[in-house]
């Protein structure tokens, strides 16, 4: 930590030869308080120092938005904040924890009197665009959703189509291509490809004939989202591809099985409102663009849930993030006559930075209604689920 710290205070120098010849000018705002002990290498820093230290620190983490860092007294005011709220409350949060930050405030804008002097940093030359944007993401993961672009390793109970014991892992992620600032209305425009597999084991399979472990099914994913994010709320319009395909081992233990071929492409369009800072609601309407004529699907769907986190708590020591969390998925689909389909789950995450970045969960959930899992898709099941999940 102390080669970072240095070589952040190397920037720290750049950040002070403009600071110095700021004026007096405060604007109040809102107040986030704390109090902690400085690192060695910055005790007795002046304010032009450690407002250079900062800014540092911001611009390696959220190095796409050009916010603005000014120190009085070791009170920290932040301007041209991202219109994203949940980004913006991050880097709030982000900055709160720095060592030494006395206080936080929010400036809608720069002062008149800081104008001239900020010209240069606030127009320093850069695109209108980022490309493979790594640290945020416009539109949060669903955390609930069964079908989440995530890793998760797992084991379920009570599931009467894969197994009563059996083990479920996924591996996927999100990679955003290119993520337009400012792009229409103020907002944030990102387009990305995802790709994904979900498999389930029976982990106590009967007949046993292949002797060991059966793998029942593998679903393949690859979809484009594009991402849309202002203020509390976010979009995705999303195409995506989902194929299943049945497991070697179960087709030799259920020799009489027909095969068929649940592929299906799709297009569906999310909107996502962040309530409070601890709540999220968002809603899905989709439809199934093309389906199998071995495994047809009506068109229509919808997807909808929540998400509430609380009771968070920083680790200093760890500098790690921690909050429990609580989410509901719930599917209606024409296909099974609009029935309920629902994924519930309860948990506890990590993270880096408050609010964004990848996570790690551990979660106990429970799902009711029918199976995800190809060709079973349209079968009946609930079944009670143990899972360790990192992304975002």
């Amino acid at each position: 930590m102390r080669s970072i710290h240095s070589s952040l205070i190397a920037l720290a120098l750049v950040g002070s030869a403009f600071a110095e010849e700021r004026g007096k000018g405060e604007v109040a705002s809102v107040v986030l308080t704390r109090s902690d002990a400085l690192p060695p290498e910055i005790q007795g820093a002046t304010d032009p120092y450690f407002e250079g230290y900062v800014q540092a620190l911001v611009d390696v983490h959220y190095s796409e938005y050009r916010v603005i860092v000014m120190v009085k007294d070791r009170k920290v005011w932040l301007a041209n904040l991202p219109s994203n709220q949940l980004i913006a409350n991050s880097i709030v949060s982000f900055v709160k924890d720095v060592p030494g930050v006395k206080e936080v405030y929010i400036l809608d804008g720069v002062p008149p009197e800081d104008a001239e002097l900020r010209e240069k940093y606030v127009r320093r030359p850069q695109s209108s665009g980022v490309w493979f944007p790594q640290m945020t993401e416009l539109f949060q993961p669903l955390v609930a959703d069964p079908r989440n672009v995530t890793y998760i390793l797992g084991w379920r109970s009570g599931d009467r189509v894969c197994g009563s014991k059996a083990a479920n892992f996924s591996l996927g992620d999100d990679f955003a291509i290119y993520r337009w600032l400012n792009a229409v209305w103020g907002a944030d425009i990102q387009i990305s490809i995802e790709a994904g597999i979900w498999a389930v084991f029976n982990m106590d399979p009967s007949p046993d004939i292949a002797g060991g472990t059966e793998l029942v099914n593998t679903d393949y994913y690859v979809g484009i989202p594009i991402t849309l994010a202002k203020n509390k709320w976010s979009f995705r319009l999303r195409a995506y591809h989902i194929s299943g395909h049945l497991g070697d081992e179960y087709m030799v233990n259920h020799p009489g099985v027909v095969r068929v071929n649940p592929s299906i492409e799709a297009i569906d369009f999310y909107t996502s409102y962040q309530v409070t800072d601890a709540v999220r609601v968002y809603v899905g309407p989709g439809v199934y663009v093309h389906s199998d004529p071995s495994f047809p699907w009506k068109p229509i769907y919808i997807q909808y849930g929540t998400e509430a986190r609380f009771c968070g708590h920083k680790f200093y020591y760890q500098k790690l993030y921690g909050t429990f969390f609580f989410a509901m998925h719930i599917r209606n689909l024409e296909q099974l006559h609009y029935n309920w389909d629902g994924t519930y789950r309860i948990g506890y995450e990590f993270s880096k930075l408050q609010g964004i970045g990848r996570k790690f969960r551990l979660f106990l959930g429970y799902h009711q209604g029918y199976s995800l899992e190809g060709q079973f898709a349209k079968e009946r099941t609930q079944y009670f689920e143990y899972d360790m999940n990192y992304g975002f």
